[in-house]
């Protein structure tokens, strides 16, 4: 059964059928969730609008508007995005069941609707959206510069940090509509690699996303940063007073490699890696590698160049 502890959660049904409405809401009020009816997708998406619903049960198949173009619409508005909709068919070919994930939809049941499955299937769904949720008030409150958009590059969801940085460069909503929501699907289209970079030319200031990989199915993470000419190894230089060697021994340590592996990739011994180690402590003020890639970690992510 569903967490009963969880009194708040909302449902809203939508299915052109009164007796499937009425057992629906039998079967979720026993479970402990409040259900709100709708009989079409114009119904559904005016509820929706004023009483944000946890999950959404949407019939794929009724009159006027069907399930398919509702699922569209409510996924449109920015409260409703993260919103998990699972479709209610009689249809179970295959075309269909991609319509309805292509369309925003989570998952989809078969009708005639088998009640246990269904609470199944939403307990998941419920659990997930409460993770996904409690992870981006986290990545609020660390300050991180993250942001998800769909395949599209239409922006789903931001910390308030990566909003401050585009109104810092003048990238106001039309801009991330006509220039950065294409530059970001052209991107996702060649499937670029985790890491990799992009440059945004903003009105007012050059940015960097750095791609994050895919999150749920359509969905892209990304980091953004203001792009300030510096290398990693540059920023670590700088701001610990190093040379460049000593740089690019503190880069490596910041990714985990060991002594033997920074002296294959820089091409010297071993010992000299150690010596140069030496002068990273003393001038950042630790004790061990530990706590300078602590320290390294900490300031590359303040920029942004972590994943």
């Amino acid at each position: 059964m569903i967490n009963r502890q969880t009194r708040s959660d909302v449902a809203l049904v939508v299915d052109d059928s009164a007796e499937t409405l009425a057992m629906l809401s039998q079967v979720l009020d026993e479970e402990g969730l409040t259900v709100l009816i709708a009989l079409d997708g114009e119904q559904a998406i005016n509820i929706a609008s004023k009483m944000i619903p946890d999950i959404i049960l949407l019939d794929a198949i009724m009159p006027n508007m069907d399930g398919f173009e509702t699922c569209r619409r409510l996924k449109q508005q920015s409260g409703l995005k993260n919103i998990p909709i699972i479709f209610m068919t009689g249809l179970s070919d295959t075309e269909h069941i991609v319509m309805g994930l292509e369309a925003g939809g989570v998952d989809y049941v078969a009708k005639p609707i088998n009640p246990p499955e269904l609470v199944a299937r939403m307990r998941v769904h419920l659990n997930n959206a409460r993770m996904t949720q409690s992870a981006r008030m986290a990545l609020d409150t660390a300050g991180q510069n993250i942001f998800t958009t769909d395949d599209s590059g239409t922006m789903l969801w931001a910390t308030p940090q990566v909003f401050a940085l585009f109104e810092l460069a003048m990238a106001d909503t039309r801009w991330l509509e006509s220039t950065l929501a294409p530059q970001l699907r052209q991107w996702l289209e060649r499937a670029p690699e985790q890491g990799r970079r992009l440059t945004l030319e903003a009105p007012q200031k050059k940015l960097q996303c750095k791609y994050l990989g895919e999150v749920n199915a359509h969905e892209h993470l990304f980091r953004l940063f203001e792009e300030d000419g510096d290398s990693d190894t540059d920023l670590l230089r700088k701001n610990f007073s190093l040379t460049e060697r000593e740089g690019e021994v503190l880069f490596w340590i910041a990714n985990g490699k060991t002594n033997r592996e920074i002296a294959q990739i820089l091409e010297m011994s071993p010992r000299t890696v150690n010596k140069h180690l030496e002068q990273v402590f003393k001038k950042m003020g630790v004790e061990n590698r530990t706590a300078a890639a602590s320290a390294a970690i900490r300031l590359l992510s303040e920029h942004g160049r972590l994943g």
